[in-house]
């Protein structure tokens, strides 16, 4: 111990609370110049009645460490060892100021006054709050609220804690790795506590100011203070002081503008700008012509803001003093283009892409008269529609967008019209008057694009706000509405919003709008969606506004009548509209840079070309034209003769190369639409492609930005475990009661290959579930026979731990067995609590069941798990509950009890709890409080006791996270340094990271080279199950490294379980639901129950374990009250609750109050359900390589709590908090980066928030710094940010991070501005709307069909665009360099060999489908081993499929291969002695034949590894084109044409020649064999993943191993061709079972005639058709009828 004792070593977990948890903690007092006096706040205590029996309690209980001798946090070290620090370990309290918290009547020391003579002046109606903000002395006293001087002890001076820093357990040395967030706030709460009247200090609350500006401000003034006894005065010390004396700025809340806190960076960074001081004057001028270009205007801010008065008979609209026009329009506009800027947008956008750049410019040299030999306009006539035809395209996509701001433009609100004010602007005050102002109120329609500023708007029930709105009345219960915010924040809880007190008196009833005459101030638009400032003068008096009576465009009115409200900000200056991307780039694929880059080289190589055969020709002529008489006067000038070589070889860059892409990524956008496997059945959803300029950047993302609410959650909370009396129980009433079918291989037809059954090679995941085998390739998960299902619910944070599970379905029928054990009756007491302590409001449906208003999700749960176990709240108003009892089970009798509500203390961000106070039947008062359980731990009668276990179950907690970091840590060195090897001479290095692919090491699956050779054969028997095994063995190591198992603590108390349940470890370990009643008694621990100190234990054990699990937590406590004690606090309470001055603040206090001396109910731990899939998901992404961040405007708790569920957060992570309200956030930054780059961290994550990045944005040291840990980091979480920071994230990650592709996904308006930023943005088709999936590149139903989409399609897609734009330019310059060897032969005179008409189809009819079928249709490798292997998915991460490397290796080829054509062409034919016709066109037919047959050849046959009748097809018509062209040419052409004899000479001349034909065999054979032993080199010493793997898809096991990795994508198109054979089935078995039943109805007709006949002859009329007088007869003939006539019916006739 230093410093007078540390907490037990390890971290402490942060737990994950419900909606009670936020990260909005208390911020710290900022320390400004040392020089500078204190502030003080003088704070009116609340008023105590002498006879007070709480005046004695402590505002708070005291802790588990009250001796002297109690541990203290001490300061960190400062020494160089490198340490990952969370800003949030750095506790609020100079050391020696941790003295404990009296009652607030205790002495105080009196401060100086603020000595400042410019002091702002108070606001009316806001106490007078002055802050002391000095340091406070080291070693002296600090003032405590309620306490006396606390002295520090001498120990922990400065210089001792900073040297006894290093004996501490957090020092670097002996720190664990899983510290987190948790152990800070923990701390905070036990060792750190000030009185509730400190903590209630929140300036920027009373005074209407944002939290950015506030906590910079101090306040003086006069508070009226009169009738009060006397002030309180607090001194709020920097959280910094008695550090380091260095670090006096550290803590400040607002982060400085100057050099950071890292000197050797700083120094660095100011040595890197002046270097860069002239791009940066550059890039001034470009955001000065960008702004020039795109008419945007800087605005200058208004004076004070911007003024609008509550005016009903206004008409004109009202004048925006900053640019002395008229305020803007409500219309919005998100589309890319407006009908001045298209044109000059896309022409820019279509020729910066070189190719039509280079041809634009051949086109113009063709139109020049006298140089082309091609024609005038054969260049400029296709590009030019080629060109239109992509604008169109563009024009269409954005047409669609303009459509859809048009409905929401045009949608109607109700405004209130103009309308004299009435004569007297007195308010009115009788009935009559009220109603009759009520009634001269005039609302009607207005389109939303009409309203204006200063419009007066009215909101029903489930409208959205149109515009910004300030709340003028409403008739919301205690006047709140309630508005959902879902589209702006993400944030599923409902915000409460109400008027201001002086508005809410002025305006009763919606008449007295008339009368009102209101003036606001509010700020100018910005983008801050988080605070608000403004102010609202009535009657002389100012009162301000905040975010709590402003509702923004966007929110949606729930559970509220109606609102009335202002506009007070329309159209682009909404907050939604501000923080909304007005200007989104136009999107290109990385791909087409790299393209462009080649294309350069080409054009060069054009030139050069150009220039060389221009000079030959000098030369030439030269040495042999003058010589020859037939050539005189025939000499072409050297520049013609330049621009008609250049014009010659100009298609050495097809123009159809981005014409025949479009048609292969139309063809992509089909196949993604069509993909069954990525439709949603529920919502009648496929994927829904809106772009096809970026299909192939699905292959190559780096990065992917996703929202929270509605794309990784699905938008509900589900109650799914409780702990009560020492008892943890499992809530699955709403899961599925029965598992669905689930195929685990494709349909195969029986006999195709040898059914093999081996249970050892199944995946881990699989081995857990019992698998029976019906078919040879279906297998589906079935109950063995006798035995109950596995428990139907698992975490997703934890998959590999299994632990048994009580469930609550067992509990209640011990209850209903034995209801007076100590049990039964605390748990009676739980689902009482949760049934009473809520704000829920029941609703009856139609159809009887009941429904409930929340303004809470968490809440709604927990109101909807109680009356799954019996207590429904079946009625509620203002002072009643009633519930429905079923106190004996859903059969027996129901019992109804009504509770008396006396109050109800809401929550709030604060207080982070709520209670209420109800009347028993019975008479008894009891008060119920649920919260963040380190708040409500506090407030336990034995808090003592439950901080000292707390203490100890963090310790083990952290100690096993510790060892699970250093196992990961360990494994991971492990695979990076294991080589792989083929035969043990190479290394596959698949592992490595600059592949970022696969190893297949030693331990994991020895490919050897014979193995990979064999594959191709018959793998049957030992050796094929043996690869099988290797293969199943690599599979696993990968599937399981993201659930390592955890490491036990050698405890009993690791997970405390019930005594006796040892003996029933078979039966609960299947998680029985039904269980026997004699085994109930051993499983509940009646003694445990009873025990105060263990039930303590198990419930906080169970917290964390449920926090673990990724479970949002809550605590319950009740304490039953005295009525003398009621009554004494409803005095102060009511008194708190009618203060006109600080309501808020008293309230709290007053709750405070009443809420101690709790007893302990239990805990309950919530569900944030996460859509189907996505934990799988992000794992498989993750080993692909993708780094994941998640962007959300939630609060940083649930956040986190999401991070744990859908393990972007593992046990182990060690997770960095920057927080600005902490300080030292370049200190953590700085030690993180040293901590990753020392491979010190298991798994890195960054936690911020939005109001920390908007400062660290301003500091640009510290902004690089940021990102630089956030690009080595594994994952980044960032909370409460706005629309703005989201597209600010992807756009600076886009980018600083070279070479890489963003990918961006979200479902509410609010991710828009994030997806148009990134290069791909997926927009989920959600709870939130569609306004993400309109404007989204591609839209999807759920988070995880993006697995499918990137990994299967988006590589695809990926390998097929490189393929297919490589084999184009293979294809070009195999085609044109023959052209060039011929000019050797002609003297460089540009005589082509190739008739024109024929070179002109080349591109068009002979070689464009060999290429377009290859894009299209071509699968390196099967979707299902890409599923099971993500890690093949870098090779688009790597540029892998299309880079310098890849083209100039396909231009050798072509290169080689022009040269054996042209070369074996001119000597095997063209020069030999015997050939008949050696004309031009004969020897150009050739080579052209030759060119034609191997183009076809390699794109299909050689290069495409997915053969399918659509090569036959591609080849047949092609190459048989070709031919089929020669015979029309040989009919059709003209006999005149003196240089090509094309007329009947490849009927009659060289078509009939046996040389001709004999040398296209030899040429062909030659490239072919050429082909083959480049491909079989190369796959032999330069073995690609691609090889490995198509050699293993080979084997038979290996490819089952490999679907049942990837079943749950590939389920539903399984499914589909599953269902297809049994829908064919059930409709025979329907034909069949109809004419059985037609036989059987003739049958019976025919007895009943036999029958009849026989009754008439019996002359039995009338009676009974049947009569037989014994029961055997009876049976004998119905069975002889049966038989024979069917089944005979007894029935009158």
């Amino acid at each position: 111990m230093s410093g007078g004792g540390e907490p037990p070593s390890g971290g402490i977990r942060r737990r994950h609370s419900s909606h009670y948890d936020d990260e909005e903690l208390p911020a710290p007092a900022q320390a400004e110049d040392n020089a500078a006096p204190p502030a003080t706040y003088t704070i009116e205590p609340p008023r105590r009645s002498a006879t007070d029996p709480l005046e004695v309690a402590p505002l708070s209980q005291s802790t588990a460490v009250d001796s002297p001798s109690r541990p203290s946090i001490s300061r960190l070290s400062t020494d160089a060892a490198p340490r990952v620090r969370f800003s949030t370990d750095v506790e609020r309290h100079a050391p020696g100021q941790k003295s404990r918290p009296g009652t607030a009547g205790g002495p105080i020391d009196e401060l100086a006054q603020v000595g400042r003579s410019a002091a702002p002046k108070k606001r009316p109606g806001t106490p007078d709050l002055t802050v002391d903000t000095r340091e406070a002395p080291v070693g002296g006293g600090s003032t405590v609220l309620g306490q006396g001087t606390a002295r520090s002890p001498p120990a922990l001076s400065p210089e001792s804690s900073r040297n006894a820093g290093n004996n501490t357990p957090l020092s670097p040395n002996s720190r664990s790795r899983g510290y987190s967030l948790r152990s800070a706030l923990f701390r905070k709460n036990i060792y750190g506590q000030r009185s509730p009247v400190a903590e209630g200090l929140e300036l920027e609350e009373t005074s209407g100011s944002s939290h950015r500006r506030a906590s910079s401000r101090t306040g003086s003034g006069d508070y009226d203070g009169s009738g009060k006894s006397d002030d309180t005065i607090v001194t709020v010390s920097p959280a910094h002081v008695g550090f380091t004396s260095e670090s006096a700025g550290v803590g400040k809340a607002k982060l400085g503008k100057g050099p950071i806190a890292l000197p050797n960076y700083d120094t660095w960074l100011q040595t890197k700008e002046r270097r860069s001081g002239i791009m940066k004057i550059v890039r001034q001028y470009q955001e000065r012509a960008r702004k020039l270009i795109l008419r945007i205007q800087d605005i200058p801010p208004s004076k004070d803001g911007r003024h609008i008065d509550l005016d009903v008979t206004r008409k004109e609209r009202l004048t925006d003093e900053r640019t002395s026009q008229t305020y803007t329009s409500n219309w919005i506009r998100s589309t890319r283009y407006s009908a001045w800027n298209f044109f000059p947008r896309q022409l820019f956008a279509q020729f910066s892409k070189l190719a039509n750049f280079y041809f634009l410019c051949v086109s113009i040299l063709q139109m020049i008269p006298g140089l082309s030999t091609t024609g005038t306009y054969t260049t400029i006539v296709p590009l030019l529609f080629f060109v239109g035809i992509s604008m169109a395209k563009e024009g269409y996509d954005d047409l669609r967008r303009y459509r859809l701001d048009k409905a929401e433009n045009n949608r109607e609100a109700q405004v209130l019209l103009p309308q004299s004010r009435p004569a007297s602007a007195r308010r009115f005050t009788d009935e009559e008057n009220i109603s009759s102002s009520a009634e001269a109120l005039s609302w009607g329609p207005k389109k939303w694009q009409d309203i204006n500023v200063g419009d007066i708007v009215k909101l029903e029930r489930d409208d959205a706000a149109p515009a910004d709105l300030v709340i003028l009345h409403t008739n919301g219960e205690n006047g709140v509405a309630y508005v959902e915010t879902m589209a702006l924040d993400g944030e599923t809880n409902l915000k409460s919003k109400q008027t201001t007190a002086s508005l809410s008196k002025a305006i009763e009833q919606q008449g007295d709008i008339s009368t009102c005459d209101a003036k606001f101030v509010v700020e100018d638009p910005n983008m801050d969606l988080y605070s608000f400032e403004g102010r609202v003068t009535l009657d002389a008096k100012t009162a301000p506004l905040t975010t709590n009576e402003i509702i923004f465009r966007g929110s949606i009115l729930r559970n509220t009548p109606d609102v009335v409200g202002m506009v007070i900000y329309s159209g682009e200056e909404c907050r939604i509209r501000m923080n909304a991307n007005k200007n989104p780039r136009i999107k290109a694929p990385s791909l087409q840079f790299v393209v462009n880059r080649i294309v350069i080289i080409i054009v060069i190589f054009v030139v050069l070309l150009a220039l060389f055969n221009t000079v030959a020709y000098q030369i030439w002529k030269n040495n042999v034209e003058d010589n020859l008489w037939y050539l005189n006067d025939v000499s072409v000038s050297f520049f013609p003769n330049f621009t008609s070589f250049i014009i010659m070889f100009n298609t050495m860059i097809p123009l159809s190369l981005y014409v025949s892409l479009e048609i292969v990524k139309l063809a992509q956008m089909w196949f993604l639409h069509g993909d069954i496997d990525m439709y949603d059945p529920v919502s009648d959803t496929p994927c829904e492609p809106r772009t096809s300029t970026i299909n192939e950047e699905l292959g190559q993302i780096s990065y992917i930005f996703s929202d929270k609410t509605g794309t990784l959650t699905d938008n509900s909370m589900k109650f799914r475990k409780l702990s009560v009396a020492g008892a943890a129980w499992l809530h699955d009433a709403d899961l599925e009661a029965t598992q669905k079918k689930r195929l685990l291989h494709k349909k195969r037809s029986k006999g195709k290959e040898k059914k093999v059954v081996r249970k050892s090679v199944r995946s881990a995941r699989d081995v857990r579930t019992p698998v029976e085998s019906t078919t040879p390739a279906l297998e589906a998960i079935e109950k063995p026979e006798g035995e109950e299902a596995e428990s139907k619910w698992q975490s997703n944070a934890r998959r590999s731990k299994s632990q048994p599970e009580l469930r609550t379905g067992d509990m209640l029928r011990y209850i209903q067995r034995k209801p007076h054990t100590p049990f039964s009756r605390k748990a009676r007491l739980f689902l009482l609590s949760l049934a009473l302590c809520h704000t829920c409001l029941p609703e009856v449906q139609e159809d009887g069941k009941t429904h409930f208003m929340a303004s809470s999700p968490d809440e709604l749960a927990l109101v909807q798990a109680a009356q799954d176990m019996g207590f429904l709240v079946i009625n509620r108003d203002v002072h009643t509950i009633t519930l429905k009892l079923i106190p004996n089970g859903t059969e027996g009798e129901p019992a109804f009890e009504t509770y008396e509500i006396l109050d109800v203390i809401e929550f709030s961000s604060k207080r982070k709890r709520m209670s209420i106070i109800l009347r028993f039947p019975d008479g008894r008062i009891c008060i119920f409080c649920k919260g963040a359980d380190s708040i409500v731990m506090q407030r336990l009668r034995l808090a003592t006791l439950a901080n000292k276990k707390m203490v100890e179950i963090e310790r083990r907690a952290s100690k096993r996270k510790s060892m699970e970091a250093q196992a990961a840590i360990a494994r991971k060195s492990e695979q990076l340094e294991r080589k792989s090897s083929v035969a043990g001479r190479r290394s596959m290095g698949m592992g490595q990271a600059a592949r970022a692919s696969i190893t297949l090491g030693r331990a994991s699956a020895s490919f050897n080279r014979a193995s990979i050779g064999g594959i191709g054969r018959a793998s049957t028997g030992g050796r094929s199950l043996q690869k099988r095994d290797e293969v199943d063995q690599w599979l696993r190591e990968r599937e399981n490294d993201f659930e390592i198992q955890s490491i036990e603590e050698n405890t009993p108390l690791q997970t405390p379980r019930q005594s006796g349940l040892d003996r029933f470890s078979m039966a609960l370990s299947e998680a029985r639901s039904s269980m026997q009643m004699e085994d109930m008694e051993d499983m509940v621990d009646e003694g445990l129950a009873s025990d105060e100190g263990a039930v303590i234990e198990r419930c906080f054990q169970h917290i964390n374990d449920f926090a673990t699990e990724g479970l949002r937590t809550l605590l319950y406590g009740y304490r039953f009250l005295d009525e003398d004690q009621y009554a004494i606090w409803k005095k102060g309470y009511l008194e708190a609750t009618t203060s006109l001055v600080d309501r808020a603040r008293l309230i709290e206090e007053a709750g405070d109050l009443i809420e101690q001396e709790l007893e302990l109910v239990g805990a309950t731990a919530i569900e944030d359900k996460l859509q189907h899939g996505v934990p799988e998901a992000i794992d498989k992404l993750r080993r692909a390589r993708i780094k994941m961040w998640m962007l959300t405007g939630d609060k940083r708790e649930t956040a986190i709590n999401i991070g744990h569920s859908c393990r972007l957060i593992k046990d182990y992570s060690s997770v960095t908090v920057l927080d600005h309200e902490t300080g030292e956030v370049e200190q953590s930054i700085g030690a993180a980066i040293l901590a990753i780059n020392g491979s010190k961290v298991a798994h890195s994550v960054v936690v911020i928030d939005g109001q920390t990045l908007a400062q660290i944005n301003e500091v640009e040291a510290l902004k690089l710094l940021f990102y630089d840990l956030a690009i080595l980091a594994d994952s980044v979480i960032c909370c409460r940010a706005s629309p703005a920071q989201k597209a600010s994230l992807v756009k600076n990650i886009r980018k600083r991070v070279k070479k890489s592709i963003t990918l961006a996904i979200g479902d509410g308006a609010n991710d828009i501005a994030m997806i148009q930023e990134a290069h791909v943005g997926i927009g989920i088709t959600g709870k939130e709307g569609l306004q993400a999936a309109r404007t989204s590149d591609y839209s999807i139903a759920q988070f995880r069909f993006l697995t499918k989409l990137l990994l299967v399609h988006g590589r695809w897609n990926y390998i097929r665009t490189c393929k297919y734009t490589v084999g184009t330019f293979w294809k070009e310059m195999l085609f044109y360099l023959t052209q060039a060897l011929y000019q050797r032969w002609v003297g460089y005179t540009g005589t082509s060999l190739y008739e024109s008409w024929s070179l002109s189809m080349f591109n068009t009819l002979f070689t464009s489908l060999p290429v377009i079928f290859m894009g299209v249709f071509e699968k390196d490798l099967s979707a299902s081993t890409l599923l099971a292997v993500p890690e093949l998915y870098t090779k688009g991460q790597r540029n892998g499929g299309f880079n310098f490397k890849v083209y100039l290796g396909w231009m050798f080829m072509a290169s080689s291969e022009a040269m054996v054509i042209y070369f074996v062409m001119l000597g095997l034919y063209g020069q030999a002695l015997f050939t008949e016709d050696n004309s031009i066109y004969a020897l150009g037919s050739l080579t052209f034949t030759s060119c034609v047959i191997l183009i076809n050849a390699k794109m299909q046959l050689f290069e495409l590894h997915f053969i399918s009748i659509t090569a036959l097809i591609a080849l047949i018509l092609s190459i048989g084109g070709w031919f089929l062209w020669n015979l029309i040419l040989s009919t059709t052409y003209n006999p005149q044409s003196k240089v090509y004899y094309v007329r009947d000479t490849f009927l009659t001349s060289f078509g009939r020649s046996g040389t001709w034909w004999l040398s296209l065999i030899l040429i062909l054979t030659a490239c072919t064999i050429l082909e083959l032993g480049v491909a079989s080199l190369c796959s032999t010493f330069l073995t690609t993943d691609e090889d490995v793997f198509q050699s293993l898809e080979k084997d038979p096991l290996v490819k089952r191993r490999f679907e049942e990795a990837a079943a749950d994508e590939l389920q539903q198109g399984w499914d589909r061709k599953t269902n297809k054979n049994r829908d064919q089935e059930m409709r025979v078995r329907k034909v069949v079972d109809d004419i059985q039943k037609k036989e059987e109805e003739r049958r019976e007709g025919e007895v009943r005639e036999i029958l009849r006949n026989r009754a008439s002859d019996g002359g039995d009329d009338g009676g009974v058709a049947i009569r037989v007088e014994t029961e055997t007869e009876r049976e004998d003939l119905d069975e002889m009828f049966s038989s024979r006539y069917g089944r005979v019916r007894q029935e009158r006739m």
